[in-house]
């Protein structure tokens, strides 16, 4: 089984976040993408910003990584996209299992 990762990225609309997360879907890229209203407090530019953004949860497999990371940064208008992974280190086996099954490319031809 490959390792399960959540790959995390924040936009600055709702539909700049639904756009990556369908491509991220319909590509077979991540089997889920769970979009948050967030509100962001970080340096740019050498000064403290405060925005509105909305944050992605992409449920992916290491091995599907790069290609994540070039879609994320294909349809993403930020200069400098965040873009981090963290492993996941347990959960259900059947949901590990689903997410691995959903991000196959063989299996997009069985689907």
């Amino acid at each position: 089984m490959d390792d399960a990762i959540l790959v995390h990225t924040t936009t600055a609309t709702a539909e700049s976040a639904r756009t990556i997360a369908r491509a991220l879907v319909a590509e077979r890229l991540a089997g889920c993408v769970q979009i948050h209203a967030v509100e962001s407090v970080y340096r740019w530019e050498g000064a403290a910003q405060t925005d509105a953004e909305f944050a992605l949860q992409c449920k992916t497999v290491r091995s599907r990584y790069d290609a994540v990371a070039a879609c994320i940064r294909r349809h993403h208008t930020y200069e400098l996209p965040e873009i981090v992974v963290t492993a996941i280190a347990g959960g259900s086996k059947e949901y590990l299992a689903w997410i691995e099954e959903s991000v196959s490319p063989t299996a997009a031809s069985s689907s």
